[in-house]
């Protein structure tokens, strides 16, 4: 599936609704992609009937990480989380915080992968107010890039 702007993203929602699938949409970094990422998306696939991610823009992954953030560009990011096999359809969205791609999807259930509070989720509220289902999948543990962004730079120092 090609990386889908806004619009077809929204009609490709529409039509799985349509014809009875349940829509589950869960968005992220993505920025080299590890197990723990294949195995979150598993998970949030598993959810419902067609997963579509939203992956976070070049400007909203360096707001939310840091300025040396991502490492990979957005397309290409968007483009190797939409070849995946549990990944129906993927897109780049730039806001801070979910809540306008949860309007725009209107998915039937809200995956997000943390282990936090209901109301420090963002996104949750508006997922809920819309009468959504929400999940909360925990982050699998051992696996960051965090993690193997400095395993590199160690690894590469003389």
């Amino acid at each position: 599936m090609p990386v889908l702007d806004h619009d077809r993203v929204r009609d490709f929602a529409g039509a799985l609704r349509r014809d009875g699938r349940r829509v589950v949409l869960t968005h992220g970094i993505y920025d080299l992609l590890h197990p723990g990422h294949i195995r979150y998306l598993q998970a949030a696939r598993a959810e419902g009937d067609a997963l579509i991610v939203a992956v976070n823009s070049d400007g909203s992954a360096r707001a939310s990480t840091s300025p040396s953030r991502p490492v990979t560009p957005e397309r290409e990011r968007a483009e190797i989380v939409a070849a995946l096999d549990s990944v129906d359809a993927a897109f780049i969205f730039d806001d801070p915080t979910p809540d306008a791609i949860i309007g725009l999807i209107q998915p039937d259930i809200f995956v997000e992968g943390t282990g936090w509070p209901a109301d420090e989720v963002a996104g949750w509220n508006q997922a809920e107010a819309r009468g959504r289902r929400v999940v909360s999948i925990p982050v699998e543990p051992g696996w960051s890039t965090t993690s193997i962004i400095d395993s590199i730079q160690r690894t590469s120092k003389p």
